[in-house]
């Protein structure tokens, strides 16, 4: 029998892996799929859990980037079979996480075929819902759930060992890839703010999708258009300081 982590690096994740190590349970794989569109901060992260631990992570990563999955990738089925590229993810379609985790994952787990194994995956109390979509045959369990854990419980608890992120899940309810266009506008305004040279890089990219799909980063805004929006927000606010 094996016992695989899986850790996004977020704080269900992160206090799932520390509970579990806290409680002696046995861990024989700790598994961080990385879609290479993280906060920086995620990555400083990653490395100070694995110091702390006291293990190694194994670090997994696409052959494809984001980036050419978004525009450059061949279709090989389907009735777009020959097209190329996805565009961006949205709700119906998150080739994003097919492609750079689940399919990465899945890849791995290969090299213990003709071994029992049990997965660990890091969902709170508060979404034990989404537990009951992984019917796939795979035996997964849900430690937080078992534990009772909150989503807030969590957060605190890793705080509590001095994980904080650099101050992210301050900012941000959700720590994954900094460019998903399924975030609330507030917390894309944030990243405007606040992550400049990861604005840009959206901006480039929804640029590029414009130009080749004529579809923009959502279907309600482009990049350019939230900028503008966020813009006149900020002008609002110092016209009204000012009396």
């Amino acid at each position: 029998m094996r016992h695989i982590v899986s850790f996004s690096g977020g704080k269900d994740s992160t206090a799932m892996l520390l509970k579990m190590i806290e409680e002696n349970m046995q861990i024989d794989e700790i598994i961080f799929c990385d879609t290479g569109v993280e906060f920086p901060a995620m990555y400083e992260h990653i490395r100070k859990v694995e110091k702390y631990i006291e293990r190694p992570i194994t670090i997994l990563k696409s052959k494809y980037t984001f980036e050419y999955l978004m525009f450059d990738y061949v279709k090989t089925k389907g009735k777009n079979k020959g097209k190329k590229g996805y565009s961006w993810p949205d709700f119906r379609v998150r080739w994003c996480t097919d492609f750079l985790k689940r399919r990465v994952w899945l890849q791995h787990m290969k090299r213990y075929k003709g071994i029992e194994v049990t997965e660990y995956h890091g969902i709170a109390l508060d979404e034990a819902h989404r537990a009951d979509k992984n019917n796939d045959g795979r035996n997964i369990k849900y430690p937080l759930i078992e534990w009772r854990m909150t989503e807030k419980q969590a957060l605190a608890y890793c705080y509590s060992k001095g994980f904080d992120w650099n101050g992210l899940y301050k900012k941000f309810t959700r720590v994954s890839c900094y460019l998903c266009p399924l975030q609330r506008l507030g917390e894309l305004e944030v990243i405007y703010k606040d992550y400049p040279d990861l604005w840009q890089k959206m901006k480039e990219l929804d640029l590029r999708s414009i130009k080749q799909f004529g579809r923009t980063f959502r279907s309600d805004y482009s990049i350019q258009e939230l900028e503008e929006r966020f813009r006149r927000k900020e002008a609002q606010i110092s016209m009204f300081s000012m009396f």
